[in-house]
C-alpha cells in the first residue's frame, strides 16, 4: 500500500511540475504515472552508474554535478515516454528541481496523515 501512496505523491508532483513549467508537457494522467513510475525506476538503476562515472566532476564541482546526472534522468525518461516532452535541458534542470520541492512537500503533508 504504501508504494501506491509514493506513485501517488510522485504522479501528483510530476502533474504539478508540468503545470508550473511552460517547457514541459505531459499529456494525460496515465503519462503522469508512466512517468513517475520510470523516473523512480531510472533513478535507482542507471544514476547510480553515472554519479560513480562522473565522481571527478562532482567533486570538482562540490555536488553540483549532480544536478546535471539529475536533468539527464528526466531527459531520459522524456525520450522513452511518449506523451512527456522536455523542450532543453535547462527545462529538464527546472523539472528535476520542482518535482523535488514538490515531492518533498507532499511527503511531508502525508507523513502528517499518518
Amino acid at each position: 500500500m504504501r508504494i501506491f501512496i509514493k506513485i501517488l505523491l510522485n504522479t501528483l508532483a510530476v502533474i504539478v511540475a508540468a503545470y508550473i513549467l511552460p517547457g514541459v508537457a505531459v499529456y494525460g494522467l496515465l503519462t503522469a504515472i508512466v512517468v513517475a513510475i520510470l523516473l523512480a525506476a531510472v533513478n535507482a538503476v542507471v544514476r547510480p552508474i553515472l554519479i560513480l562515472l562522473t565522481l571527478p566532476a562532482t567533486i570538482l564541482t562540490l555536488g553540483l554535478f549532480i544536478f546535471v546526472i539529475n536533468a539527464l534522468m528526466v531527459m531520459l525518461v522524456a525520450w522513452l515516454v511518449p506523451g512527456f516532452a522536455v523542450l532543453n535541458f535547462w527545462w529538464a534542470l527546472l523539472f528535476s528541481l520542482v518535482v523535488s520541492v514538490v515531492s518533498f512537500v507532499l511527503y511531508g503533508f502525508a507523513g502528517e496523515a499518518k
